[in-house]
């Protein structure tokens, strides 16, 4: 039975030969599925993709909705679309060689609005808990809110009722919970709809997760408590299924960084299945929004669900209202944005970042270590930061540098290991990740270890690195400071005045617009970049803090500090000229 084998297979030929637009990720991804088909480590086989196909064609309806044409959708069969097979046929279809265990444990399926997401939710958890019925099914939809689940729960709710088949099940749909159970003589199915709260969901039990709306999920354990609810699974699947959102901190944004590093084959992680449909960006991040051919890239349903003209007024709209633009750019285009009062824009920091690289002559695929020692190895003279925390928060060292037309800064933070579990998880910080990464240290401490601060100044002097000057805040920092001064390094007070940090925070924003500034790629970084709000103020001096209470800026802070270090040191070094060139 391959009744629709050949449309997938041809789906994906015309993705990756242009006969059907597409965006950089949906091609990999199709690339990915036709070389897994000759890949020996797996089986290939259609039966249950084409079982699911068939359930959801011949039982379901719509509900609402219009073609494109005003015809009335209610009532009409619900037809999958190719690319929603394609979806389903590589969940179900790949298995380990020799084996009744499924490939794919996990996905991550990135889709703009109004492409029927909620729908295909609703019809692919019914599916599936038909299909995997003997093993006692049990589905989970989750939303981040209980009205995003509700939404198809009530699509599952009305299909039953279009077969008159609710009698046969258990239905309760009340404020206290929203489930369907079915004994079905050779197995059982239950479906429920929740929100995601992992302080009330510790004894969950599923094998089919479906996590809804993820940008709207406020941290990892909403996410973890359902997939940890899978282990009496071997045929478990957790489904993350989402629109793009204007948190590029959140868990959704970094699970997207994530699958884009498995499409590239950066990342090598042979469970996870991704779908990732958005407009493509030019080198510099910039999107042509415009541009009908990333309209339809970015949709799959275009000309389907999505209306060509709607998109195209939309995206006119963006143009000539730029509060509109945030909004157009991630629910119809797919792209992630910084929240509306972030000032900076992280992708020409991250393609000054990658043009600075090349013209340093630094390899990206190089190490840490590699890339300190090279640049210690230039005739650089550096100029410190630190930005000290009060008892056990996150503190950051930085050193900036100018390499002919292009600034070096290379920071470094610090948290006690006693708290970094909470807070990691409270406020939403990857600590764990960045330690893994060599960004960030574990003070093994309850509270900062100001040693541990002064002994990286030490380390990188110790590497090369030729430090004139360390700028700080004396607040919480007094320690420190005569750590710092035993050490043997000059040490100056910089006052936490706008006025004074302004001149740093208008030179780095000028050096990434040039492309000449350089940050080692550091993710830390761009985390605190990210979080950066500013207001221009009218002495045409900038304010800046962060963007919410819960946020960290000071990796980018101790950097200020450097920087306005670098700038004095470099005025400084400028008068001695002039007054040497009057003498003589």
């Amino acid at each position: 039975m391959k009744k629709n084998f050949d449309l997938v297979k041809q789906y994906a030929n015309d993705i990756i030969t242009g006969k059907k637009l597409a965006n950089k990720e949906q091609i990999q991804g199709c690339q990915r599925f036709l070389d897994d088909l000759n890949n020996k480590d797996y089986d290939f086989k259609v039966k249950d993709a084409e079982t699911v196909i068939a359930i959801i064609e011949k039982t379901f309806v719509h509900d609402q909705g219009e073609k494109l044409d005003g015809t009335p959708l209610q009532g009409e069969p619900f037809l999958l679309e190719p690319w929603q097979k394609f979806i389903i046929y590589n969940l179900l279809g790949f298995y380990k060689a020799g084996t009744k265990i499924r490939r794919y444990k996990e996905a991550f399926i990135f889709i703009p609005r109004k492409n029927g997401k909620t729908r295909f939710v609703a019809a692919l958890s019914w599916a599936l808990a038909l299909l995997n019925r003997k093993s006692g099914s049990k589905i989970y939809i989750v939303g981040a809110a209980l009205e995003q689940s509700l939404q198809s729960f009530n699509f599952i709710l009305f299909n039953l009722g279009q077969l008159g088949e609710k009698d046969n099940f258990r239905i309760l749909d009340n404020n206290q919970e929203h489930s369907i159970t079915g004994d079905l003589g050779d197995g059982s199915i239950y479906i429920k709809a929740l929100a995601a709260n992992p302080d009330r969901q510790d004894s969950l039990n599923c094998n089919v997760g479906i996590a809804d709306e993820l940008h709207a999920y406020k941290s990892p354990k909403q996410y973890n408590i359902i997939k940890e609810a899978m282990k009496a699974y071997t045929n478990k699947l957790m489904i993350g299924i989402t629109t793009a959102g204007d948190n590029m901190n959140s868990f959704c944004y970094n699970r997207l960084q994530y699958c884009m590093k498995i499409l590239d084959k950066t990342v090598t992680d042979e469970e996870y299945y991704v779908f990732i449909a958005c407009a493509d960006k030019d080198e510099k991040g910039n999107v042509d929004y415009l541009n009908p051919i990333e309209h339809e890239k970015a949709n799959p349903n275009y000309n389907i669900t999505i209306r060509p003209e709607d998109i195209l007024n939309s995206a006119r709209q963006a143009q000539n209202d730029p509060q509109q633009r945030k909004d157009f750019f991630s629910k119809e285009l797919n792209i992630y944005t910084a929240a509306m009062n972030a000032y900076f824009d992280i992708d020409v920091f991250r393609y000054s970042n990658t043009q600075s690289e090349k013209e340093l002559k630094i390899n990206p695929n190089w190490d840490l270590d590699k890339k300190l020692k090279y640049l210690a190895s230039l005739k650089i003279k550096w100029t410190g930061g630190c930005d000290c925390s009060k008892l056990y928060d996150l503190s950051a060292t930085a050193l900036h540098g100018e390499y002919k037309d292009i600034d070096i800064s290379i920071t470094h933070a610090f948290f006690p290991i006693t708290q970094a579990a909470r807070k990691a998880e409270e406020d939403n910080i990857p600590l764990f990740g960045w330690k893994d990464d060599g960004w960030l240290t574990m003070c093994n401490t309850p509270t900062i270890n100001y040693s541990d601060l002064i002994n990286w100044f030490l380390y990188m002097k110790k590497l090369g690195f030729k430090i004139s000057q360390v700028g700080y805040d004396r607040k919480f920092a007094e320690e420190f400071y005569t750590g710092m001064k035993k050490a043997g390094f000059s040490v100056v007070d910089e006052p936490q005045l706008y006025l004074n940090k302004s001149q740093g925070f208008k030179r780095i924003e000028k050096k990434s617009i040039d492309g000449k500034f350089y940050y080692l790629g550091s993710q830390a970084y761009e985390y605190c970049v990210k979080n950066v709000r500013a207001i221009d103020k009218t002495d045409d001096a900038i304010q800046y803090e962060k963007t919410e209470y819960k946020q960290r800026i000071d990796l980018f802070d101790a950097d200020i500090f450097a920087t306005v270090r670098l700038i004095k040191s470099k005025e400084k070094s400028q008068k001695a000229n002039d007054w040497l060139k009057g003498g003589n």
